[in-house]
């Protein structure tokens, strides 16, 4: 009798075990979504299919929390239901990582805008950039 008990403990956590890692259908699942939020954003980039320039931002931006979200369900396998304790930990240092990457990318890219493009030279009468010696 004490090793029926056994028994079923080992078949209770295993069972827990196979749930956590996922299975093919899940994964495929998770892959799918990934490359239809993969190439809904691109094609509305490419082709611009939404006629405002902010739209198409929001969109995109739309489509990459979604996509995140994808990942972090399907492929790491963080749920509301996990028991580890480290669903908050994980969320909150996720969306730090993210803030800090998109902040950074628009930061640089606005700078880069700002510093690269000749704009402030064609305004004061000089389309070639050059600068004239008095």
């Amino acid at each position: 009798m004490a090793h029926h008990a056994h028994s079923d403990a080992h078949h209770g956590d295993h069972h827990g075990e196979s749930h956590s890692h996922g299975s093919f259908k899940s994964y495929m699942i998770g892959f799918v979504l990934s490359v239809i939020l993969t190439a809904i954003p691109f094609w509305l980039v490419m082709t611009g299919g939404l006629d405002s320039r902010v739209a198409t931002i929001l969109s995109v931006t739309g489509f990459a929390i979604v996509q995140i979200i994808v990942h972090v369900y399907f492929f790491l396998h963080v749920t509301s239901d996990s028991e580890q304790g480290w669903t908050m930990t994980a969320g909150v240092f996720t969306l730090v990582v993210v803030g800090i990457m998109v902040s950074g990318s628009v930061w640089v890219m606005f700078n880069m805008n700002e510093n690269m493009m000749p704009a402030h030279d064609m305004v004061l009468g000089n389309p070639e950039g050059v600068v004239q010696s008095e």
